[in-house]
């Protein structure tokens, strides 16, 4: 049987866990308010594909299936929006960033992607920056 959407591994996996790895810039966040009068509530889901599976794709909330290949990184709080933001990523690529920040920004041109903000002449992409390893 399928997995139900929204099923998938909750980051952090501890309650006492990390903080979020997932920020916004003021760019991305307003883009996000515009989108949400628009289109309802939204998630994110990146999956780690080539190309554009590589970028942050924008969703209305709900339409994209997650599962458990799939790890919600945050749920991201965004000034005007009633509801929180989802972020996803593929569990595969997410043990590969594990030890980065995430920030999303978005940047004129158009992705090939089914994202929403293609039609704006805008698009989603991830700026990422390591995090300081613990000592062992």
């Amino acid at each position: 049987m399928a997995d139900p959407v929204g099923a998938g591994t909750r980051f952090p996996p501890d309650p006492g866990g990390a903080a979020s790895p997932v920020s916004l810039t003021p760019a991305a966040a307003e883009l996000i308010r515009s989108l949400r009068g628009r289109h309802g509530p939204l998630m994110f889901h990146q999956s780690g594909g080539c190309c554009d599976g590589s970028a942050p794709m924008c969703f209305p909330a709900g339409e994209f299936r997650t599962g458990g290949s799939d790890v919600l990184l945050a749920s991201l709080a965004v000034d005007g929006v009633p509801e929180p933001v989802e972020f996803w990523m593929a569990k595969s690529q997410w043990q590969l960033w594990k030890h980065t920040r995430l920030t999303v920004d978005v940047v004129p041109g158009r992705g090939s992607g089914f994202s929403l903000e293609a039609p704006d002449g805008l698009r989603f992409l991830i700026r990422s920056h390591l995090t300081p390893t613990p000592p062992p």
